[in-house]
């Protein structure tokens, strides 16, 4: 199996890529990732200074002339939300009022994605005030990946790129020996996401588990829609938060009979208790995460592989700054 990164590498060295106008900056939240993307690209994470006075303000001072640049800043808004969030506008604000021709918000990890409607009455739809922060920061384009509904895209008033970490993820999958596979998606909300992903694991059966959340963070499975026994499951979802969904999904398909389990997420949030649950219950064969968002050490766990989206980005990033397409990357 060929993936697209492999299919995009070998574009990539096939074209001189003129870089004069290409600016890239990391915010505090994943710089590891930004410097993997700046190698991919072959530029350098732009000199910056990002640092907090005593009383608790940030600062942000960008280091080199970006007048007339394409500027792209990465920064998921990834714990602390409300630090990053205002660190990536102050950082947008910065380049703005240093006359870069265009600032696009690479935000692998897009924070309040899950408040993006109301459930109740006076209830704030926190998804789109993000985005409407973002858009009066001075942010002229955002690049952001797996958002948790696909409406966010819509929630910006500018252009918006939305891009999957699923190639990733099955390039991985495809490279081991599996077996017979079900794709589970672990509730009835994410059935598009993971039939997607069945659909590139070569046409792989689908299967669903029905499931009542009683209250934020906790959620009640209770029956698998499809056939699961003697196989191997694949549990596809956005993000793992505090694991009580994936963990109580992987519970109910090894009594159903599934032979093996495998958990897939794009957004690794890990919130106390998820570590344990994941790894103490011995339900998964494996954990299968991105590094769209930093994990320490101290969550990290046996089961656990973490997967790069850099080369990924990278290319979405060099697609933006060419204006040439990005969608064609997932055909």
């Amino acid at each position: 199996m060929t993936s697209f990164l492999t299919e995009a590498r070998n574009e990539k060295e096939s074209i001189t890529h003129d870089t004069r106008r290409l600016r890239l900056f990391s915010g505090t939240a994943n710089p590891d990732l930004a410097r993997e993307i700046a190698d991919y690209l072959g530029v350098i994470d732009g000199p910056r200074v990002c640092k907090r006075f005593a009383d608790g303000e940030l600062y942000v001072q960008i280091e080199q002339s970006i007048r007339g640049c394409d500027v792209f800043l990465i920064q998921p808004t990834c714990a602390p939300v409300n630090d990053n969030l205002m660190e990536l506008m102050i950082m947008v604000d910065a380049c703005k009022r240093a006359s870069a021709r265009q600032i696009t918000a690479v935000i692998p990890y897009y924070g309040y994605a899950r408040a993006d409607r109301k459930t109740a009455g006076r209830e704030s739809i926190t998804a789109k005030l993000t985005a409407n922060l973002l858009v009066k920061s001075g942010v002229d384009r955002v690049l952001a990946m797996d958002l948790h509904s696909a409406q966010i895209q819509g929630y910006f008033d500018i252009p918006c790129d939305h891009i999957y970490g699923s190639p990733v993820l099955v390039d991985y999958l495809s490279k081991k020996d599996l077996g017979e596979i079900v794709v589970v998606s672990p509730d009835v909300g994410g059935v598009a996401r993971a039939r997607a992903f069945a659909k590139q694991m070569q046409g792989a059966p689908l299967a669903i588990i029905d499931k009542r959340r009683a209250a934020h963070n906790v959620s009640e499975s209770l029956t698998v829609i499809g056939d699961v026994a003697g196989k191997t499951a694949v549990l596809i979802d956005d993000m793992i938060d505090t694991g009580g969904t994936i963990c109580a999904g992987a519970e109910l398909l090894r009594k159903e009979g599934a032979k093996k389990v495998f958990a897939c997420a794009s957004h690794a949030v890990f919130s106390p208790p998820s570590c344990k649950r994941l790894s103490e219950k011995g339900l998964f064969e494996q954990v299968i995460v991105t590094n769209s968002i930093p994990i320490e050490t101290k969550r990290s766990f046996p089961q656990l592989k973490i997967l790069s989206v850099a080369n990924m980005l990278g290319e979405a990033i060099w697609r933006i700054h060419e204006e040439s397409s990005v969608s064609s990357m997932f055909r």
